[in-house]
């Protein structure tokens, strides 16, 4: 078993989290994206997206995507859960980390690959015709950012953890996501306590490390 690993882009980092809070040692092939090596015909052979992370298992099977990657770990080894233990609780995490995704990961994103002139013709991560950038994107993903982070702190306001009272993957792609939105120039509110509160106990944590 093989994985794909790229050590500063977000996505692969999702997964090495995941891999350290359920302490499962993986293989890693790094994959040099400022090369452009997730570009490279032996790469795009493995994932013909050109982005990583990948999954190669023992009997060549591929699995691409880092929340997919993660749920086949989660089923071969479910203790601990990540995933949830019941169904609302399962719902709850799937439902969170849509919203992670869809309205932070997406704003950091947009803010990232629309404001770096090296970006140009990149729009989109992995293997596309070129995609110019679009500056306006950057004040679209400052107010998308803005809501998100109000959102998540009323939600970390009620419970220590995103969902309940213990870590779970919504907890991973929100730390994947503030750390990687910081990059990309978008900060978290001063007055976001729950927020921050939450940020520094997730930072604390070996797997953030990974």
């Amino acid at each position: 078993m093989k994985l794909y690993d790229s050590s500063w882009a977000p996505s692969p980092r999702r997964v090495r989290i995941f891999l350290a809070e359920k302490r499962i040692e993986v293989e890693r092939v790094m994959v040099d994206l400022r090369r452009d090596e997730q570009l490279a015909p032996a790469y795009l052979a493995i994932n013909p997206r050109g982005t990583v992370p990948a999954l190669v298992l023992e009997n060549g099977q591929i699995i691409t995507e880092s929340a997919s990657i993660c749920r086949y770990f989660e089923a071969e080894c479910p203790d601990p859960p990540l995933f949830g233990t019941d169904s609302i609780t399962m719902a709850q995490i799937d439902s969170w980390t849509r919203r992670i995704e869809a309205d932070g990961y997406a704003a950091a994103v947009y803010a990232f690959r629309n404001s770096k002139p090296q970006m140009q013709g990149r729009g989109q991560p992995g293997l596309w015709p070129p995609m110019p950038i679009i500056p306006e994107l950057v004040d679209r993903a400052q107010i998308m950012w803005g809501a998100f982070t109000r959102q998540l702190d009323g939600q970390l306001g009620q419970s220590p953890w995103i969902v309940g009272d213990a870590i779970s993957f919504a907890d991973i792609t929100a730390l994947m996501t503030v750390d990687f939105a910081a990059r990309a120039g978008l900060s978290v509110g001063d007055d976001l306590y729950h927020l921050s509160r939450w940020h520094q106990m997730m930072s604390a944590r070996p797997s953030a490390a990974a």
